[in-house]
């Protein structure tokens, strides 16, 4: 049996926002665990469906400098 996403719709958003930033700019979770001072695993676990883990408003801060851009970048224009 599948588990259910683990994550609520705006975390989930977001998330997939990072990853596909992530991805266009080349960058490995590696590189992200690295730059916050995270566990690989834990980035792991960021992106997938089936833990609870997810960014903290300091790490999409400190990652917004890593992608040179603005951390409401990250956000969905209008409420979901």
């Amino acid at each position: 049996m599948a588990k259910k996403n683990q994550k609520n719709t705006i975390d989930w958003f977001i998330v997939n926002k990072v990853r596909e930033m992530r991805v266009q700019k080349g960058i490995s979770q590696v590189d992200i665990a690295v730059h916050l001072n995270l566990s690989t695993g834990f980035i792991g676990q960021v992106e997938s469906p089936n833990y609870r883990a997810k960014y903290k408003t300091l790490h999409l801060n400190d990652l917004a400098k890593l992608f040179k851009c603005s951390p409401k970048d990250f956000w969905p224009e209008k409420p979901l």
